[in-house]
């Protein structure tokens, strides 16, 4: 049986393959809730500890990587043109708790 520790090991091996920093050029057309869910989707899974508990490869991945996704989330956001009303969804969120 495959353990998470392994599984961390596996994520971290394939990052680190020859190429994996190239950039590549994506063509992504997508509906504007989905960048909005998408955006939402990454933010929460960077900042929960517990989803990095349960994830091992994203407690190893370096500090430069967890910001190229978070400005990858947030340049989703802009080309969306969806900048405001997501910061606005995010103080009703705030307010809720």
């Amino acid at each position: 049986m495959i353990t998470t520790n392994d599984v961390a090991r596996v994520y971290d091996t394939i990052l680190s393959t020859p190429g994996m920093n190239e950039l590549v050029k994506i063509d992504l057309k997508i509906s504007r809730k989905n960048v909005l869910l998408l955006n939402q989707v990454i933010r929460r899974g960077l900042s929960s500890k517990e989803e990095k508990e349960e994830l091992h490869f994203l407690g190893s991945m370096s500090e430069e990587n967890l910001q190229d996704l978070k400005a990858l989330a947030g340049d989703c956001l802009l080309k969306a043109g969806l900048v405001e009303l997501n910061e606005k969804l995010g103080t009703l969120t705030r307010e809720g708790k």
